[in-house]
């Protein structure tokens, strides 16, 4: 039903593909219209209004692995 769209980007005028599985998702969603910015656009902007998000280093308690989250994590 859905098939892959090449558009444009209204911000940065790089092509960018509307594939058919977000197409399917914007209709589950009820949303009418198709975007208009690439993803890395849409990211900017979204970083642009609210700002860089803080992010903290954790150990997992499992394997030692160090990964970065977006809470500070308690010291127990």
């Amino acid at each position: 039903m859905y098939e892959d769209k090449t558009l444009v980007c209204k911000d940065c005028g790089q092509e960018f593909t509307f594939t058919a599985g977000e197409q399917e998702f914007y209709a589950e969603k009820g949303f009418v219209n198709e975007p208009q910015r690439c993803k890395a656009c849409r990211d900017a902007r979204k970083n642009a209004v609210r700002g860089e998000r803080e992010m903290f280093e954790a150990t997992c308690a499992k394997c030692g692995g160090v990964a970065k989250v977006p809470f500070r994590p308690r010291e127990d």
